[in-house]
């Protein structure tokens, strides 16, 4: 048996988690696949299953190369499907990393309809704000915010978001609203391990006003600085898409939105390859000309007049004659 299918027994061994289920799927005898596995091992040098009279588990090194084996299988199914002329059916399984609450929001309800377009493709996504290694933990493509340095891989840049700085009525109540980017100094600012940093980008009359803030709350969740700032903590710099449904109903308030601070790059990233997967490129595709369509994902699309804060009538008591 040559190296491609042991491959491929051993990820269905794995799949399945029996010898037998896969001899009965493959029309072979037990003890058949029993000695071709042990081949695979002797081969590679390495134990890739722990196995007892009840159960498979399998070894570091085969945790390993299953994931590896399974993205070369499903790759050399994709690959044959478009020599084979069968480009509307990408087959195979398409694995995305994407940040949590973009995911949840706005990722998550277009994979829906991308599955109606393409059934006989299976999807795995992953909800996780850290940049995960494409390339070791198998993903074909994921979802990165602003200006990305990693030569290993391709991005592809498939729209932009609004940035507004936000804060909670009490919050400003207590602190004051800062009247230019530079008063953010005096702030209690949340920043976000990964990406923005401590600086935020704003824009005046003589260009690109970069300021460098700081607060003692950071957090690597878009979700969780939302959060904080709802809860007064301090002054937030996030994507628009995030507190939308909180700026409209005044549970937010923008701050220096006169300043426009730059807007943030969305890209749809994978490992570097000469032949790109085309479940990749449709997906790739089919999320670009989505995101066209949400409109605060444009930068030119102004989000909706917020009232500036106002300050409490007294309350008067009469007393009682």
């Amino acid at each position: 048996m040559d190296r491609f299918k042991l491959m491929n027994l051993f990820v269905r061994i794995v799949e399945t988690g029996s010898f037998s289920a896969v001899a009965r799927e493959l029309e072979m005898l037990q003890p058949s696949v029993s000695k071709h596995m042990n081949m695979l091992e002797q081969s590679l040098g390495v134990r890739l299953l722990n196995r007892t009279t009840r159960k498979l588990s399998l070894t570091e090194a085969g945790r390993q190369y299953f994931e590896r084996c399974h993205r070369i299988i499903d790759d050399v199914n994709e690959l044959e499907s478009e020599v084979l002329g069968l480009q509307n059916r990408p087959t195979g399984t398409l694995r995305i990393s994407s940040p949590v609450a973009f995911g949840q929001i706005y990722l998550l309800p277009l994979l829906l309809i991308f599955r109606k377009q393409f059934p006989d493709m299976g999807v795995e996504i992953s909800l996780d704000d850290r940049y995960a290694d494409l390339v070791q933990e198998g993903f074909d493509v994921a979802i990165r915010f602003g200006e990305l340095e990693d030569s290993q891989l391709v991005a592809r840049h498939i729209g932009s978001s609004a940035r507004v700085c936000v804060a909670s009525a009490d919050y400003l109540n207590k602190h004051g609203i800062p009247k230019n980017p530079s008063e953010l100094k005096a702030h209690n600012c949340i920043t976000y391990t990964h990406l923005f940093s401590s600086v935020w980008p704003f824009r005046d009359a003589n260009g690109l006003l970069s300021i460098k803030v700081s607060g003692d709350f950071r957090a690597n969740s878009g979700y969780t600085i939302r959060d904080a700032v709802l809860n007064g903590v301090g002054i937030g710099l996030v994507p628009a898409m995030l507190v939308r449904e909180e700026i409209e109903s005044g549970a937010l308030i923008t701050v220096l939105s006169e300043f426009s601070p730059d807007v943030i790059k969305i890209s749809a990233v994978y490992p570097s390859s000469r032949l790109i997967p085309r479940k990749v490129k449709l997906f790739v595709d089919f999320v670009k000309a989505e995101f066209l369509k949400i409109s605060l994902l444009h930068p030119q699309a102004p989000l909706r007049p917020v009232p500036r804060l106002r300050s409490k009538p007294a309350v008067v008591v009469e007393a009682k004659k």
